[in-house]
C-alpha cells in the first residue's frame, strides 16, 4: 500500500508536466484542425478585394439608378436651348354630312372628308429661367454622383470593419479555447492531487466552476462569430460559404502628420462638397423666383393647312369636288409677367435663407470633420501602445502561468493562484486581439475621412524607414 501511495506521488508531477506541454501546444493543433475542416468549394474573400465586392451591394445598386436617373434629367434641361416642333391634326380625315334648309331659299347639302393638318416651330430666344434650370439639373447630378461615391466609401469602410470583427471573433474563440485547455489541465491536476491525497475538494470544485465559465465564454465568442460571419455575407451579398485569411494581422501604417491629414480630409471631403452644391441650389433657386419677372422672348412659325373633297352647302354634292389651303405665320412674341403681389420676391427671400443655413450647416461639418480625424488619429497612437504593451503583457503571463503551475505542482503554491494567472493570460491576450482589431478600424477611418492611402511600409517623419525592436513596424510581420 506505501509503494502504491509512493508510485503515486513520483507520478503526478510527470503527468502535470505532460499536461502542461499539451496546453502549450493547444494553439498549433487548433489551427491545424481549421485548417483541415476548410472546404474546398468556399469562395475565398481577399481584404484586398473588398472594394470590389462592395459594388454588388444592393443598396448601392439603387443610388447607381438614382445618378442615372439625375443625369437623363440634366440631358432634359438642356434640350430647352433647343427649338420645339409640333404637329397638330383636327380630324385625320373629317367627315361631315348635313342639310340646310330654309323656306326662302333652296336646301343645302353638306357631304365632305376634310383634314386640317398644322406644324408650330418654337424658339426661346430668351429664357430668364432656362440658365438656372440647368445649373440646377446639373448640381444635383453632381450630388447624386457623390452621394454614389459617399455610400461606396462607408459602405467599404463598413465591410472591412466586418471583416476585422470577423477575424476578431476567431481569435477570441482560439483564446478561449486555449483557455479551456488550461482549465482542463487544472481540473485533471487538481483531480489527480485528489486522488494521491495531497489535494483538497475545494480546489477541484474550484477546477470545475472555472471550466464550467470558460465553456460559457466559448460558447458565447462561438455565436459570436457566426453572428459576424452572416453580417460579413449580407453587406457584400454572398449567397453560399466564404472563407478569409482568419489571422490578424496589421492592414497597413498611418506615416501622415496630423496637421496635413486634416487639412487633406477637409479639402478632399466630399459631403462639404455637397453642402456648397446644396447651396448654389438654393441660390439658383431664388434667383428664379426673380427670372420670372423678366421677359421671355421667342420665335414662333406656324405652318398650317386644309385638304377637302366633296362639297359644303351646296344644292347639289360634287363628291368628286377637291380643294386645299395653307398659310404660314412666323413672328417674334415676348411674355412678360410683370407683377404679381410680391410673391416672386418672398419666394426669392425664403431660399435665400436656406442657402445661408446651408454655410452654417457646413462650417458645422468642417468642425465634426476635424474632431474626427483627430480622434481617429489619436486613438491609433494609443493602440500602437496597446498593441506594444499587449504582447509583452502576453510573453510575462505565459511566464507567470507556467511557473505558478510548478509551484502548484510541489505543493507550495494554491490552485487559485495558477486560475488566477490564467485568467491574466486569457485577459492579456484578448488586450492584444482587441488592440489589433481597433487599430485596424483607425486606419481605414482615417483613410475613409482623409482620403490618403495606407502605407504598406512604416516611416519616420523624415520617410526613413523605422528598425527599432519596439515598435509598431515590427509587429506581427
Amino acid at each position: 500500500m506505501l509503494r502504491r501511495v509512493i508510485n503515486s506521488i513520483l507520478f503526478l508531477p510527470l503527468a502535470l508536466c505532460i499536461n502542461s506541454i499539451n496546453v502549450l501546444s493547444s494553439e498549433t493543433k487548433d489551427y491545424i484542425d481549421t485548417v483541415l475542416e476548410e472546404k474546398s468549394n468556399e469562395t475565398f474573400i481577399n481584404y484586398q478585394e473588398i472594394e470590389k465586392l462592395v459594388l454588388n451591394n444592393q443598396e448601392l445598386k439603387s443610388l447607381q439608378n438614382l445618378v442615372t436617373s439625375a443625369s437623363f434629367n440634366l440631358s432634359s434641361q438642356i434640350a430647352q436651348r433647343y427649338p420645339s416642333l409640333d404637329f397638330q391634326a383636327n380630324g385625320l380625315p373629317k367627315y361631315v354630312s348635313g342639310k340646310k334648309y330654309s323656306s326662302n331659299s333652296a336646301t343645302l347639302k353638306t357631304s365632305q372628308f376634310t383634314a386640317n393638318p398644322s406644324l408650330n416651330i418654337k424658339w426661346d430666344l430668351i429664357d430668364p429661367l432656362r440658365g438656372s434650370e440647368i445649373k440646377i439639373a446639373k448640381e444635383n447630378y453632381e450630388i447624386a454622383e457623390n452621394n454614389f461615391e459617399i455610400k461606396k466609401k462607408d459602405l467599404i469602410q463598413e465591410a472591412r470593419m466586418r471583416y476585422h470583427k470577423y477575424q476578431k471573433s476567431h481569435q477570441d474563440i482560439k483564446n478561449k479555447k486555449y483557455t479551456l485547455d488550461l482549465s482542463i489541465t487544472s481540473l485533471d491536476n487538481a483531480k489527480a492531487k485528489l486522488d494521491a491525497g495531497i489535494g483538497t475538494k475545494f480546489e477541484v470544485l474550484e477546477a470545475e466552476a472555472q471550466l464550467s465559465r470558460d465553456k460559457q465564454s466559448l460558447n458565447e465568442k462561438k455565436i459570436e462569430h457566426k453572428i459576424n460571419t452572416i453580417s460579413l455575407k449580407e453587406i457584400l451579398n454572398i449567397k453560399g460559404d466564404f472563407k478569409i485569411n482568419k489571422e490578424q494581422r496589421l492592414t497597413g501604417f498611418w506615416n501622415y502628420k496630423l496637421n496635413k491629414i486634416i487639412n487633406e480630409g477637409l479639402d478632399k471631403n466630399i459631403s462639404l462638397k455637397n453642402l456648397l452644391l446644396q447651396k448654389s441650389i438654393k441660390k439658383n433657386q431664388a434667383n428664379s423666383f426673380l427670372y420670372q419677372n423678366k421677359p421671355n422672348i421667342y420665335i414662333s412659325n406656324t405652318f398650317s393647312s386644309t385638304f377637302s373633297k366633296g362639297e359644303s352647302l351646296s344644292t347639289n354634292i360634287d363628291y368628286d369636288q377637291s380643294g386645299s389651303n395653307y398659310t404660314n405665320t412666323i413672328s417674334l412674341n415676348l411674355a412678360w409677367s410683370l407683377f404679381n403681389g410680391g410673391q416672386n420676391k418672398n419666394s426669392y427671400k425664403s431660399k435665400i435663407a436656406d442657402a445661408e443655413a446651408e454655410q452654417y450647416a457646413y462650417e458645422n461639418l468642417r468642425n465634426i470633420l476635424t474632431t474626427n480625424i483627430s480622434k481617429a488619429y489619436l486613438n491609433l497612437k494609443l493602440n500602437e501602445e496597446k498593441i506594444i504593451s499587449s504582447l509583452k503583457e502576453i510573453e510575462s503571463s505565459k511566464e507567470s502561468v507556467r511557473l505558478s503551475r510548478l509551484r502548484y505542482d510541489v505543493g507550495i503554491s494554491t490552485l487559485k493562484d495558477v486560475l488566477v494567472r490564467q485568467s491574466e493570460l486569457s485577459n492579456a491576450k484578448s488586450k492584444n486581439i482587441n488592440a489589433i482589431y481597433n487599430y485596424n478600424l483607425n486606419l481605414d477611418e482615417l483613410e475613409r475621412l482623409t482620403f490618403l492611402e495606407i502605407s504598406k511600409n512604416c516611416l519616420n517623419n523624415n520617410n526613413n524607414k523605422i528598425n527599432e525592436r519596439e515598435s509598431i513596424c515590427n509587429i506581427l510581420k
